[in-house]
């Protein structure tokens, strides 16, 4: 397969993620009642079982040498871990605006960890019009409630431990030895029993409806379980540059569909931000 069309695969399975990660503020909102680490435990859980069809259902496939296995557990364990405890510390909308630095450390930081790849200004200038966007999205649709200008709490670092952590698992699963995007399953298997001890240190137990496990379903095979595995498999194909601006129309759909779900109007922010975004990921990857 040409370098042009693994860079367009690339760009279609990091949308694919992207799509399915839009879904997930949605999704977490219709399941507030539920504790987040067992929220993600069990979600985690069921995402896991995608490996079995993408393993011909050989859990062989699913083996991983202890290092990439770690590093696995690091980047969704740590992701999320660290990102929930940012929420709880921090107010909301300032911790997701942190997390949301995780696109730009990919652009920055693959020079310095993938060989071979360079920044150019035009790579840096996206960036930052992409976040500029996410800025927009997150802080426009704020109110004087969640925190706006409430000044510094310590829960921001945890948020910029989330994004490090992202950002670098992301760019590092293309250092290690290759392993099949299968093993992606063990990760989030890992991850899931992780977190669900912490639910049992952390948490009150409570009990889930119908409702909520059908849910808890339905984001375990989308926002936390498919987009996983798009998200390999584009990292294995695709320019991580590129993928890293793309990444930042993820809080622009999400902020999108939450405005569609809730009934509320669009407003100029999330115009804005969606001119700043898509032209960030024109600009982005053409300067290739």
């Amino acid at each position: 397969m040409s370098k042009d069309a693994n860079r367009s695969r690339a760009a279609l399975l990091a949308l694919g993620a992207i799509a399915l990660w839009a879904t997930l503020a949605s999704l977490g909102v219709a399941l507030a009642q539920v504790p987040p680490f067992l929220l993600t435990g069990l979600a985690l859980l069921v995402g896991s079982l995608i490996a079995l069809p993408l393993s011909r259902f050989r859990l062989s496939r699913w083996r991983v040498p202890l290092p990439t296995l770690a590093l696995g557990v690091y980047g969704l364990f740590g992701f999320h871990f660290l990102l929930f405890l940012a929420l709880r510390h921090a107010p909301p909308v300032q911790a997701n605006l942190v997390n949301y630095l995780w696109p730009l450390l990919m652009v920055v930081l693959a020079p310095l960890l993938l060989p071979g790849l360079r920044l150019r200004a035009v790579h840096l200038v996206a960036a930052l019009l992409g976040f500029a966007g996410a800025a927009l999205v997150i802080l426009g649709g704020a109110d004087a409630a969640n925190g706006i200008g409430s000044g510094w709490r310590w829960g921001y670092l945890p948020a910029l431990g989330s994004a490090w952590v992202w950002a670098s698992y992301s760019l590092l699963t293309k250092r290690v030895a290759p392993f099949p995007t299968a093993a992606v399953g063990s990760f989030a298997l890992v991850s899931g029993l992780l977190s669900l001890l912490c639910h049992v240190w952390l948490e009150p137990s409570v009990a889930l409806s119908a409702r909520d496990w059908l849910l808890i379903v339905l984001m375990g095979l989308g926002p936390m379980g498919a987009a996983f595995f798009l998200w390999d498999q584009a990292l294995k194909l695709g320019d991580a540059r590129h993928i890293g601006i793309l990444s930042y129309l993820t809080p622009l759909a999400s902020t999108a569909l939450l405005v569609v779900v809730s009934g509320r109007p669009f407003t100029w922010n999330i115009a804005v931000a969606a001119a700043l975004i898509i032209g960030a990921a024109v600009l982005g990857t053409r300067g290739t």
